[in-house]
């Protein structure tokens, strides 16, 4: 008997997904920044490069322009920027912040990770930072880790961001790839609250068998003595629309079911903007009208990490999303990946001053003073710090044949 209500324990936990922990620690959503390139690449530019048309690319996409990062960018600097109008908004210090999660899958490095440099140049000494990938799914997948861990007790305020800079993993003479893909990042804080709300329910899914229908090499070499592999990314674009055109609508209804709602229930549904045919695709599966879809693909293309976020403020920004509304995001990616979350938008603007923003960037002078003196101290160390005498021997010399034996 006690097996039999074990197992269904556990199938209920698998259909359940991610849900608050009952213990009165909610995950809410208190400020949101976004930073995309000064650099608009046009439909006609694109014509320019490769073998295509301004009205081919909107009839197929929507998309008519993007954002493409200079040298003066990396995917660090983007997110830094809209980390900090998050934090601005949320009317946080960097020193706050317990976790910063970086979602992305054009990493600056490929170690350490984006979000140890962002960590670094925001100060936040206190938090420790990781980067997650889960390709254009990763934003969800974020902002459902930073949830479970202010639910489970472990952070009181996290930072999630997207940032991206594909234009640099694109291969430019390739017009099925090179179409799509822009730069830009978002960023979301979260903070732990005892009001019922904030992220409700969120469902993360993969599936592997298809990782080969999306894809960009790392460009780490295929033997410790080959030649380095190249990382354009390379889609089969067919596969991955039949696939995110069905799992966009599944998504949405079973998030939904977990959480007990309706689709009547929702009142603004933002999906990943990658193409404006598999979201027209996913309103007919869930027989709802594009209104109810925020769309911002044409200024954009497909921000990969970013593009929730973005939407999701500019959506804020245009009166779209507004307070007590019950929002849904959903999204895919290579992996492949999908994923949905409900997210109750009671956000009440943080009461900020002047001195308060004012304290804020001081604190950021700070952190980059902060980083040289710690980098000097790292060359002092080096040059001062003297091994033991046995341990130096030890190091340099080479162990005789006992010594191996042993």
């Amino acid at each position: 008997m006690a097996a039999n209500s074990e197992t269904q324990v556990r199938k209920r936990m698998r259909r359940n997904g991610r849900q608050g922990t009952g213990n009165g620690r909610y995950a809410h959503i208190v400020g949101w920044g976004i930073e995309v390139p000064e650099r608009v690449l046009s439909n006609d530019e694109i014509e320019r490069m490769v073998e295509t048309s301004d009205e081919w690319i909107r009839d197929r996409t929507g998309i008519a322009e993007r954002r493409i990062a200079d040298e003066r960018d990396t995917t660090a600097t983007l997110g830094l920027r809209a980390a900090r109008k998050a934090l601005t908004q949320a009317n946080l210090s960097p020193r706050d912040l317990d976790l910063i999660i970086v979602a992305t899958s054009s990493p600056t490095h490929l170690f350490p990770a984006t979000a140890n440099t962002i960590q670094d140049k925001l100060g936040a000494s206190r938090a420790g930072a990781f980067d997650l990938l889960a390709a254009c799914t990763g934003f969800i997948y974020a902002v459902s880790l930073a949830a479970a861990h202010i639910e489970a007790g472990m952070a009181n305020a996290v930072l999630v961001i997207g940032t991206e800079t594909l234009s640099r993993i694109l291969d430019w003479q390739d017009r099925s790839t090179c179409i799509l893909f822009g730069d830009g990042a978002g960023a979301f804080v979260l903070c732990a609250s005892e009001t019922p709300g904030g992220v409700r329910a969120s469902v993360l899914h993969s599936d592997g068998s298809g990782g080969d229908h999306l894809y960009a090499r790392s460009g780490v070499r295929t033997s410790w003595n080959g030649p380095p592999t190249e990382q354009s990314l390379v889609m089969n674009g067919q596969e991955v629309f039949r696939f995110a055109s069905r799992v966009m609508a599944q998504a949405t209804e079973e998030v939904l079911e977990q959480a007990g709602l309706a689709i009547d229930d929702v009142d603004v549904i933002i999906p990943h903007q990658a193409n404006i045919r598999i979201i027209q695709a996913a309103a007919r599966g869930l027989k709802l009208p594009m209104d109810r879809f925020f769309v911002n693909i044409e200024r954009y293309g497909n921000t990969s990490t970013a593009s929730i976020p973005i939407a999701v403020v500019e959506a804020v920004e245009q009166g779209q999303l507004k307070s007590n509304d019950r929002l849904v995001l959903v999204g895919f990616g290579a992996g492949l990946t999908w994923g949905a979350m409900l997210i109750e938008w009671d956000v009440v603007p943080s009461a900020r001053s002047y001195l308060q923003d004012a304290l804020r960037e001081s604190w950021y002078i700070l952190a980059h003073v902060r980083s040289m003196v710690r980098r000097l101290l790292r060359v002092l160390e080096a040059i001062f710090w003297k091994q033991p005498r046995d341990t130096q021997h030890r190091a340099t010399r080479l162990p005789d044949d006992k010594e191996q034996t042993d």
